[in-house]
C-alpha cells in the first residue's frame, strides 16, 4: 500500500503543478504583482501580470491575476459599481481561455484552477452586493470545477483555499440567510471546521493563495466566528505584509476594539486618519468618517470631552456628506454626543442630541438609549 500511495504521489505531482507557469522569471513577476496588489500599487501590479499574459497568451494566469487586481480596486471602495463591468468581463476572458484548454483536456489543472477561481471572484462580486441568491448560484457552478481539480490534485494547498470557503460557507450561511437553504438541497453538506482546516492549510502552505486565505480566515474569525483573538494573528500579519493595505489596516483597528483594547486601536484610527489627509490610496471619507468615530469614543473613555465632541461632529458632518439615509456611524456619533454633554454637565445640548437619535431609525437599540438618556441623563 505504501508503495502504491507514492506512485500515486509521483503521477499526482506534476498534475498537482500544472495550474502555474514553471518559468522563474515568470514566477518572480507573479510575486511581485501580487505583493504589489495587496499594497496598493495597482499599475505596477497590472504591469507586471500584463507582461505574463504577453509571454502566455493561452495560459489563463495573467488574465487572472489582472482581474485580481480589479477586484481589489473595487474592494477599497465597495460603494462605486463603477468597475462592476469590467472586472466581470474580465473574469469571463479568463473563463474563455480556460474553457479552450479544458476541451483539449478535461483534466487539465490550469483550466480546472483558474476557471474555478474566475467563477468563484463573480460570487464574491455578487456578495458584496448582497445579492445572496446569484451569488449562491454562482458558487453552485463553481463547485464542480473546483472539486474535479481537488480530486486530481488533493493535496494542493491551493485548491484547498476554494474547498475550504465552500465547506465554511455551505455549513454557516444557509442559518444566517435561509432563503439560501432550498439551493444547498442538492449540494454537498458543508462541514465548518473542516472548511477553516482547509483555509489554514492554504494559509500556511498555498503557493499563490495564501494570502487571500488568510484574509478570509480574519473575516471568519472577526465577523462569523466572534474569535477577535485569531482575528488578530491574521490583521496583524496582513498588514505587517502589507502596511499600505487600508482593508487590513482597518480589520486590524477594528480587531483591537472587538478586544477592548482602545488604546491601540486608537493608534491605529490615529494612523489611518493621518493617511486619509495625505490622500493615500484607499484611505477614503468612509474610513475618515470610522476614525473620528472611534478617536471620538475613545476620547470619550478617557473624559478628554473636548476631543471627544470635536471628532464626533466631525463623525457627523462627513456622516451628512456621505449617507442617503442615517448610518449607524451617524446615529451613535450623535448618541455619543448626548452622552458627552451630559458629562459636561450641558444638559439642554444633551436632550438635544437625544432628540435628534429619536428622529433617526433605530440603531441597535440607540432609540430605547437615546430615551433612557433623555429621561435620567448618562454616566459613566
Amino acid at each position: 500500500m505504501k508503495i502504491v500511495y507514492m506512485l500515486l504521489l509521483l503521477l499526482l505531482a506534476p498534475v498537482a503543478s500544472g495550474q502555474w507557469i514553471e518559468d522563474a522569471n515568470i514566477e518572480t513577476l507573479i510575486r511581485k504583482g501580487i505583493h504589489d496588489t495587496y499594497n496598493m500599487k495597482f499599475e505596477s501590479a497590472d504591469e507586471s501580470f500584463r507582461e505574463v499574459a504577453r509571454a502566455y497568451p493561452e495560459h489563463p494566469t495573467g488574465e487572472f491575476f489582472l482581474a485580481m487586481v480589479e477586484w481589489w480596486r473595487i474592494l477599497i471602495d465597495l460603494d462605486d459599481e463603477s468597475r462592476d463591468k469590467r472586472f466581470v468581463s474580465m473574469l469571463d476572458n479568463v473563463i474563455d481561455l480556460c474553457d479552450k484548454r479544458l476541451k483539449r483536456n478535461s483534466n487539465d489543472m490550469a483550466g480546472l484552477f483558474f476557471k474555478g477561481g474566475a467563477i468563484g471572484f463573480k460570487g464574491r462580486l455578487l456578495a458584496s452586493r448582497k445579492s445572496w441568491v446569484k451569488a449562491a448560484t454562482t458558487g453552485r457552478d463553481a463547485l464542480p470545477v473546483v472539486m474535479d481539480a481537488a480530486e486530481i490534485a488533493p493535496r494542493n494547498a491551493d485548491l484547498a483555499f476554494g474547498t475550504g470557503i465552500y465547506d465554511y460557507y455551505a455549513a454557516v450561511l444557509p442559518d444566517r440567510y435561509p432563503v439560501l437553504k432550498p439551493l444547498m438541497l442538492f449540494l454537498p453538506t458543508g462541514d465548518k471546521e473542516l472548511g477553516i482546516k482547509a483555509l489554514k492549510h492554504a494559509a500556511e502552505n498555498g503557493r499563490y493563495a495564501n494570502y487571500e486565505a488568510m484574509y478570509f480566515l480574519l473575516q471568519v474569525y472577526y465577523s462569523m466566528e466572534n474569535k477577535p483573538s485569531s482575528a488578530l494573528t491574521y490583521a496583524r500579519k496582513l498588514q505587517e505584509t502589507f502596511p499600505e493595505n487600508p482593508v487590513f489596516h482597518r480589520y486590524l483597528g477594528r480587531t483591537y476594539i472587538k478586544l477592548g483594547n482602545w488604546e491601540r486601536a486608537a493608534r491605529v484610527f490615529a494612523d489611518i486618519s493621518g493617511r486619509v489627509a495625505a490622500g493615500k490610496r484607499g484611505y477614503s471619507a468612509n474610513m475618515q468618517r470610522e476614525a473620528e468615530y472611534y478617536l471620538g469614543y475613545n476620547a470619550m473613555l478617557t473624559r478628554n470631552f473636548n476631543d471627544a465632541m470635536k471628532h464626533l461632529v466631525e463623525c457627523d458632518r462627513l456622516s451628512r456628506s456621505l449617507d442617503d439615509e442615517p448610518s449607524g456611524f451617524m446615529i451613535m456619533a450623535n448618541l455619543r454626543m448626548g452622552q458627552v454633554h451630559d458629562l459636561m454637565k450641558q444638559r439642554n445640548y444633551a436632550v438635544r442630541q437625544y432628540d435628534k437619535v429619536l428622529r433617526m431609525p433605530d440603531f441597535k437599540r440607540s432609540r430605547d438609549l437615546a430615551g433612557k438618556y433623555k429621561k435620567a441623563g448618562y454616566s459613566m
